[in-house]
């Protein structure tokens, strides 16, 4: 018996089939993943920049009496300009920083935030602007006291830590023997050192220095040039956003290599 080979017709319908089915599977993965922010285009689109700021870390970014000002809100008043837009401050929280920003509320987060991989699982970083690290804030008389991690891990020492930030997670992970107080917000919180309820207070090298430069010969940072662990500052943008990060990196890039990033930093940091 001869052997019988398919039509024309039935190998077409079979191919035809299997585009059919091949499409339908790419547009269920498609439909299955969401399609990346344009936060460019909204922000030029709607001229305003939405900006998430705790609004309580100088030199970085600090709510005064309704009015933001810092080395971070210099800046976005620049960026927002570059994108003819003007700027509006969401306010925010540490512990509530990644959530809010994740969920939408704003194009930029920004305020002295630390680059953490915690941080970057959740959303994009700009490329550092500015190097710091976790340096002790103590009373002056008691600097040669806490020089070291080793000096302030004790179970005699009375530190202090703000909730939901890069200070409570040192606290709790390097700082294991050492007597915890957890106070309720960062505006505050060098008053329990003044007053002798906490004898260490690590916070980033910056804050420390203008702390320092507030309550002259009542408060001293611990080496901040020699922070305890270095870190770096950066801007969050939204996960997957790699065009506004782009712009952004470049904004940063020339504001550095103007000198006016330089100029904007010690306008805020005292020197």
């Amino acid at each position: 018996m001869p052997p019988v080979f398919p039509s024309i017709e039935h190998i077409m319908l079979k191919q035809t089939a299997i585009a059919l089915l091949l499409g339908s599977l790419s547009l269920a993965a498609h439909a299955q993943t969401p399609a990346a922010p344009d936060t460019l285009n909204r922000v030029m689109e709607s001229k305003t920049l939405r900006v998430c700021s705790p609004g309580d870390y100088k030199p970085f970014s600090f709510d005064h009496n309704g009015r933001f000002e810092g080395v971070d809100n210099d800046l976005m008043d620049a960026l927002a300009k570059s994108l003819g837009a003007r700027v509006e401050i969401v306010k925010t929280s540490w512990p509530t920083l990644m959530s809010d920003f994740t969920s939408g509320k704003c194009d930029i987060g920004v305020g002295g935030i630390s680059i953490t991989l915690p941080r970057q699982q959740q959303a994009l970083f700009t490329e550092p602007y500015f190097t710091n690290g976790k340096t002790p804030l103590v009373r002056c008389a008691d600097v040669g006291k806490y020089q070291t991690v080793e000096q302030i891990n004790r179970p005699e020492v009375r530190i202090v830590a703000n909730p939901g930030g890069s200070n409570e997670n040192f606290a709790r992970t390097v700082l294991t023997h050492a007597r915890l107080t957890m106070h309720p917000e960062n505006l505050t919180i060098f008053q329990e050192l003044i007053d002798g309820r906490a004898d260490v207070f690590v916070t980033e090298a910056a804050e420390a220095i203008v702390k320092s430069h507030e309550h002259k010969g009542v408060l001293c940072g611990v080496n901040p040039d020699r922070p305890l662990r270095p870190a770096q500052n950066g801007w969050l943008i939204p996960d997957r956003d790699f065009r506004f990060k782009a712009y952004v990196d470049q904004f940063l890039h020339l504001e550095k290599l103007s000198g006016s990033l330089d100029r904007t930093i010690r306008r805020w940091l005292p020197q």
